[in-house]
Protein backbone atom coordinates (compact mmCIF):
# COMPACT_ATOMS: atom_id res chain seq x y z
CA UNK A 1 0.00 0.00 0.00
CA UNK A 2 1.38 3.39 -0.98
CA UNK A 3 1.89 6.21 1.52
CA UNK A 4 0.54 9.70 0.81
CA UNK A 5 1.77 12.85 2.51
CA UNK A 6 -0.39 15.97 1.96
CA UNK A 7 1.48 19.26 2.34
CA UNK A 8 -0.64 22.41 2.11
CA UNK A 9 0.07 26.04 2.77
CA UNK A 10 0.04 29.57 1.36
CA UNK A 11 2.14 30.96 -1.48
CA UNK A 12 5.83 31.32 -0.70
CA UNK A 13 5.82 29.04 2.34
CA UNK A 14 8.60 26.97 0.78
CA UNK A 15 6.41 23.93 0.20
CA UNK A 16 8.03 22.96 -3.10
CA UNK A 17 11.67 23.17 -2.05
CA UNK A 18 11.06 21.64 1.36
CA UNK A 19 8.84 18.86 0.01
CA UNK A 20 11.35 18.06 -2.75
CA UNK A 21 14.19 17.68 -0.23
CA UNK A 22 12.06 15.68 2.20
CA UNK A 23 10.87 13.36 -0.56
CA UNK A 24 14.43 12.68 -1.62
CA UNK A 25 15.45 11.90 1.97
CA UNK A 26 12.51 9.52 2.41
CA UNK A 27 12.76 8.00 -1.09
CA UNK A 28 9.29 9.27 -2.00
CA UNK A 29 8.08 10.87 -5.23
CA UNK A 30 7.55 14.63 -4.96
CA UNK A 31 4.43 15.97 -6.70
CA UNK A 32 4.20 19.75 -7.13
CA UNK A 33 0.51 20.24 -7.92
CA UNK A 34 0.94 24.00 -8.19
CA UNK A 35 2.98 23.35 -11.32
CA UNK A 36 -0.08 21.74 -12.91
CA UNK A 37 -2.15 24.87 -12.34
CA UNK A 38 0.70 27.02 -13.58
CA UNK A 39 0.79 24.96 -16.78
CA UNK A 40 -2.93 25.51 -17.33
CA UNK A 41 -2.44 29.20 -16.56
CA UNK A 42 0.30 29.31 -19.20
CA UNK A 43 -2.01 27.67 -21.71
CA UNK A 44 -4.70 30.23 -20.92
CA UNK A 45 -2.24 33.11 -21.29
CA UNK A 46 -1.06 31.82 -24.65
CA UNK A 47 -4.64 31.58 -25.89
CA UNK A 48 -5.80 34.86 -24.39
CA UNK A 49 -8.35 33.04 -22.25
CA UNK A 50 -9.56 34.77 -19.07
CA UNK A 51 -10.50 32.62 -16.04
CA UNK A 52 -13.87 34.39 -16.03
CA UNK A 53 -14.65 33.09 -19.52
CA UNK A 54 -16.04 29.71 -18.45
CA UNK A 55 -16.95 28.51 -21.92
CA UNK A 56 -13.50 29.39 -23.26
CA UNK A 57 -11.83 27.68 -20.28
CA UNK A 58 -13.83 24.50 -20.85
CA UNK A 59 -13.00 24.53 -24.55
CA UNK A 60 -9.32 24.98 -23.74
CA UNK A 61 -9.36 22.08 -21.25
CA UNK A 62 -10.81 19.80 -23.92
CA UNK A 63 -7.92 20.65 -26.23
CA UNK A 64 -4.87 20.44 -23.95
CA UNK A 65 -2.98 17.76 -22.05
CA UNK A 66 -1.07 18.36 -18.83
CA UNK A 67 1.23 15.65 -17.49
CA UNK A 68 4.03 15.14 -15.01
CA UNK A 69 7.06 12.97 -15.64
CA UNK A 70 10.22 12.38 -13.66
CA UNK A 71 13.80 12.26 -14.89
CA UNK A 72 16.48 9.85 -13.71
CA UNK A 73 17.14 12.07 -10.68
CA UNK A 74 13.48 11.92 -9.64
CA UNK A 75 13.00 15.56 -10.56
CA UNK A 76 9.57 16.58 -11.79
CA UNK A 77 9.07 17.68 -15.40
CA UNK A 78 5.87 19.51 -16.35
CA UNK A 79 4.51 18.81 -19.81
CA UNK A 80 1.91 20.95 -21.60
CA UNK A 81 0.78 19.25 -24.80
CA UNK A 82 4.05 17.32 -24.65
CA UNK A 83 6.19 20.48 -24.29
CA UNK A 84 8.49 20.78 -21.29
CA UNK A 85 7.31 24.04 -19.67
CA UNK A 86 9.01 23.52 -16.30
CA UNK A 87 11.00 26.75 -16.65
CA UNK A 88 8.30 28.85 -18.33
CA UNK A 89 5.82 28.50 -15.46
CA UNK A 90 8.04 29.98 -12.73
CA UNK A 91 7.52 33.71 -13.38
CA UNK A 92 5.49 36.07 -11.12
CA UNK A 93 3.01 36.46 -13.99
CA UNK A 94 2.53 32.70 -14.19
CA UNK A 95 2.07 32.61 -10.43
CA UNK A 96 -0.77 35.13 -10.49
CA UNK A 97 -2.46 33.43 -13.45
CA UNK A 98 -2.21 30.09 -11.64
CA UNK A 99 -3.98 31.61 -8.62
CA UNK A 100 -6.80 32.90 -10.82
CA UNK A 101 -7.20 29.78 -12.95
CA UNK A 102 -7.11 27.47 -9.92
CA UNK A 103 -10.33 29.08 -8.65
CA UNK A 104 -12.23 27.67 -11.64
CA UNK A 105 -14.10 24.49 -10.56
CA UNK A 106 -13.71 22.89 -13.98
CA UNK A 107 -9.93 23.29 -13.81
CA UNK A 108 -9.73 21.65 -10.39
CA UNK A 109 -11.91 18.76 -11.57
CA UNK A 110 -9.73 18.38 -14.68
CA UNK A 111 -6.64 17.77 -12.54
CA UNK A 112 -8.18 15.81 -9.66
CA UNK A 113 -7.88 12.29 -11.11
CA UNK A 114 -4.31 12.87 -12.27
CA UNK A 115 -3.25 13.84 -8.76
CA UNK A 116 -5.10 11.01 -7.02
CA UNK A 117 -3.79 8.37 -9.41
CA UNK A 118 -0.21 9.40 -8.61
CA UNK A 119 -0.88 8.84 -4.90
CA UNK A 120 -2.36 5.39 -5.62
CA UNK A 121 0.72 4.17 -7.48
CA UNK A 122 3.62 5.85 -5.63
CA UNK A 123 4.71 6.88 -2.17
CA UNK A 124 4.24 10.63 -2.58
CA UNK A 125 4.69 13.95 -0.89
CA UNK A 126 2.15 16.12 -2.68
CA UNK A 127 2.01 19.85 -2.08
CA UNK A 128 -0.58 22.45 -2.97
CA UNK A 129 -3.47 24.44 -1.51
CA UNK A 130 -6.15 21.76 -1.04
CA UNK A 131 -4.33 18.44 -0.93
CA UNK A 132 -5.37 17.46 2.59
CA UNK A 133 -8.87 18.95 2.31
CA UNK A 134 -9.92 17.84 -1.18
CA UNK A 135 -7.38 15.90 -3.24
CA UNK A 136 -6.11 13.42 -0.63
CA UNK A 137 -8.41 13.73 2.40
CA UNK A 138 -7.38 10.24 3.52
CA UNK A 139 -3.62 10.92 3.36
CA UNK A 140 -1.71 9.19 6.16
CA UNK A 141 -0.04 12.49 7.09
CA UNK A 142 -1.39 16.01 6.53
CA UNK A 143 0.78 19.05 7.15
CA UNK A 144 -0.07 22.75 6.87
CA UNK A 145 3.15 24.67 6.26
CA UNK A 146 3.12 28.41 6.77
CA UNK A 147 5.19 31.48 7.67
CA UNK A 148 4.51 35.20 8.01
CA UNK A 149 3.75 37.08 4.76
CA UNK A 150 6.92 39.14 5.20
CA UNK A 151 9.12 36.06 5.65
CA UNK A 152 7.56 34.37 2.63
CA UNK A 153 7.94 37.47 0.48
CA UNK A 154 11.60 37.87 1.47
CA UNK A 155 12.35 34.26 0.53
CA UNK A 156 10.56 34.57 -2.81
CA UNK A 157 12.28 37.90 -3.52
CA UNK A 158 15.71 36.39 -2.82
CA UNK A 159 14.93 33.40 -5.06
CA UNK A 160 13.84 35.61 -7.96
CA UNK A 161 16.85 37.93 -7.63
CA UNK A 162 19.21 34.93 -7.66
CA UNK A 163 17.55 33.82 -10.90
CA UNK A 164 18.21 37.23 -12.42
CA UNK A 165 14.60 38.44 -12.30
CA UNK A 166 14.22 42.20 -11.89
CA UNK A 167 11.67 42.61 -9.08
CA UNK A 168 11.03 44.82 -6.06
CA UNK A 169 10.45 43.38 -2.60
CA UNK A 170 7.32 45.51 -2.16
CA UNK A 171 5.82 44.03 -5.33
CA UNK A 172 6.61 40.49 -4.22
CA UNK A 173 5.03 41.14 -0.80
CA UNK A 174 1.94 42.56 -2.48
CA UNK A 175 1.70 39.44 -4.67
CA UNK A 176 1.97 37.19 -1.60
CA UNK A 177 -0.75 39.08 0.29
CA UNK A 178 -3.00 39.12 -2.77
CA UNK A 179 -2.57 35.39 -3.35
CA UNK A 180 -3.26 34.69 0.32
CA UNK A 181 -6.56 36.54 0.07
CA UNK A 182 -7.56 35.01 -3.26
CA UNK A 183 -6.64 31.47 -2.22
CA UNK A 184 -8.42 31.62 1.13
CA UNK A 185 -11.57 33.36 -0.15
CA UNK A 186 -12.26 31.46 -3.37
CA UNK A 187 -15.54 29.57 -3.54
CA UNK A 188 -13.98 26.30 -4.69
CA UNK A 189 -11.53 24.49 -2.40
CA UNK A 190 -10.35 27.52 -0.41
CA UNK A 191 -6.97 27.37 1.31
CA UNK A 192 -7.41 26.20 4.90
CA UNK A 193 -5.79 23.68 7.25
CA UNK A 194 -7.15 20.16 6.79
CA UNK A 195 -8.85 18.41 9.68
CA UNK A 196 -6.28 16.54 11.71
CA UNK A 197 -3.29 18.25 10.09
CA UNK A 198 -0.03 19.18 11.81
CA UNK A 199 0.65 22.93 11.73
CA UNK A 200 4.28 23.88 10.99
CA UNK A 201 5.33 27.55 11.06
CA UNK A 202 8.77 28.18 9.52
CA UNK A 203 8.95 31.96 10.09
CA UNK A 204 11.85 31.53 12.51
CA UNK A 205 13.39 28.49 10.81
CA UNK A 206 15.99 28.42 8.05
CA UNK A 207 15.68 26.02 5.13
CA UNK A 208 17.59 23.11 6.67
CA UNK A 209 15.67 23.42 9.93
CA UNK A 210 12.39 23.47 8.02
CA UNK A 211 13.30 20.31 6.11
CA UNK A 212 14.32 18.55 9.32
CA UNK A 213 11.05 19.56 10.96
CA UNK A 214 8.92 18.25 8.09
CA UNK A 215 10.81 14.95 7.93
CA UNK A 216 10.43 14.56 11.68
CA UNK A 217 6.68 15.18 11.51
CA UNK A 218 6.28 12.70 8.66
CA UNK A 219 8.26 9.95 10.39
CA UNK A 220 6.45 10.41 13.67
CA UNK A 221 3.02 10.28 12.07
CA UNK A 222 3.78 7.41 9.67
CA UNK A 223 5.02 5.37 12.61
CA UNK A 224 1.88 6.29 14.47
CA UNK A 225 -0.35 4.92 11.69
CA UNK A 226 1.48 1.64 11.23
Amino acid sequence: MSIAIALDGPAGAGKSTIARRAAKALDFIYVDTGALYRAIGLAASRRGVSPEQTDDVNKMLSEITVDLSFNEKGEQIVLLNGEDVSGLIRTPEASMMASAISAVPEVRAFLLDLQRNMAKTHNVIMDGRDIGTVVLPDAQVKIFLTASPEARAQRRYKELIEKGTDVKYEDVLNDVVTRDYNDSHRATAPLKPAEGCVMVDTTELDFEQSVEKIISVIKENINGTE
